[in-house]
């Protein structure tokens, strides 16, 4: 295949390159995959709705994501065991992070620290993803290091008290190598079933209330990710939450919720532009970004994505698809009539009827 010209191509190449466990683990969702497919299919539902004559000789992708200036509103989520696709992992991404002018999320399962993150991407823009750990002074010193490395929000995922049923990963008796470093747990998940050894790393006891202590542990911006209902975005609001990521964990945790985008309206509304809202699932084209934008959200993570262009090319991949992802944003706001994302409002976005 000559040089991918778009995400899917990309996973394409992936798959090639991948042995059956690591690909199963990162293209794999839970139970028969129907959110997983619905994630994709759902913004289908959506069609756009251009306007013309409007003076789009200049257009910039360029925007603000609380507080932080990022090249467009697209931010790499946080993706566990990325030495899985590629042997630089963690670090490849981040650098490509940087270099793109974007956010890079960096997970609790991640093989790399939040120090270590900032010294191999130094100008970068840095968030951890944390998972709750049931030691709580662990998740206190995690919480402080990031702080400490320049890193710019915590991202609490909220969706995981237990691994979903990941059947891809069980038909192919997926296990983690026994080397895979895991520096920001508290105990090592490598050499086993890692769904079983998750659980214990994961406080399944936390509530709505426990974010007030978490809040008072950092000046940092505390995202909840994981927000599929007005409800918990109301509650996310209430209880010191900067911002929420509206997510189903890419369909890997409980199957049969909704779509991302089929969720986000409710939770815009009911979030009534209090914090920023964010969301993750299902991005592929820069068109599904601007669907994201009309339907109220500052910005979309991917990550599924950047991981092909990790497994096919390193941080070089990881670039490209980034670089994929904002030409066809600029393209598609040029087209829609918008000169920036701020631009794109409600009006430009319409259900598919019938």
């Amino acid at each position: 295949m000559s040089e991918p010209l778009n995400v899917s191509e990309y996973e394409a190449l992936a798959r090639e390159r991948l042995a059956e466990g690591p690909y199963g683990y990162f293209a794999g969702g839970a139970g028969d995959e129907w959110t997983l497919a619905e994630n994709v299919l759902a913004f289908n539902r959506w069609v756009l709705r251009p306007r013309m004559l409007v003076d789009v000789d200049t257009v910039t992708t360029a925007t603000t994501v609380l507080g932080t200036d990022v090249s467009m509103p697209v931010l790499i989520a946080p993706t566990a065991f990325q030495r899985l696709a590629h042997p630089d992992g963690e670090a490849a991404t981040a650098r490509a992070a940087a270099a793109a002018g974007t956010v890079f999320c960096l997970s609790t399962l991640g093989s790399s620290t939040p120090t270590e993150i900032a010294e191999i991407a130094p100008q970068g823009r840095n968030w951890l993803q944390l998972y709750w750990s049931p030691d709580r002074g662990f998740t206190q010193a995690l919480v402080e290091a990031s702080a400490a490395a320049g890193f710019e929000a915590i991202l609490l995922t909220v969706d995981l008290p237990l691994a979903g049923r990941r059947e891809r990963d069980l038909r192919a008796a997926f296990e983690l190598p026994a080397d895979l470093p895991l520096p920001n747990l508290p105990s090592h998940l490598g050499g086993g079933n890692f769904h079983a050894a998750l659980a214990e790393v994961v406080d399944r006891t936390i509530t709505w209330r426990d974010l007030e202590w978490l809040a008072s542990l950092t000046d940092l911006p505390l995202v909840v990710k994981g927000i599929l209902t007005a409800e918990d975005g109301r509650l996310a609001c209430e209880h010191g939450a900067a911002g929420v990521v509206v997510s189903n964990h890419g369909g890997r945790q409980l199957d049969g919720v909704a779509a991302s985008i089929e969720a986000l309206p409710e939770v815009i509304e009911a979030c009534a532009g209090s914090v920023t809202v964010l969301l993750d699932g299902g991005v592929r084209r820069g068109t599904d970004v601007v669907k994201a934008l009309a339907l109220g959200a500052r910005a979309v993570l991917v990550g599924r994505a950047p991981v092909w262009g990790l497994a096919v090319a390193g941080e070089e991949g990881v670039l490209r698809v980034l670089e994929l992802l904002r030409e066809e944003l600029a393209l598609a706001l040029a087209l829609l009539g918008c000169p920036s994302p701020e631009a794109v409002t409600p009006a430009h976005v319409a259900r598919v009827t019938g």
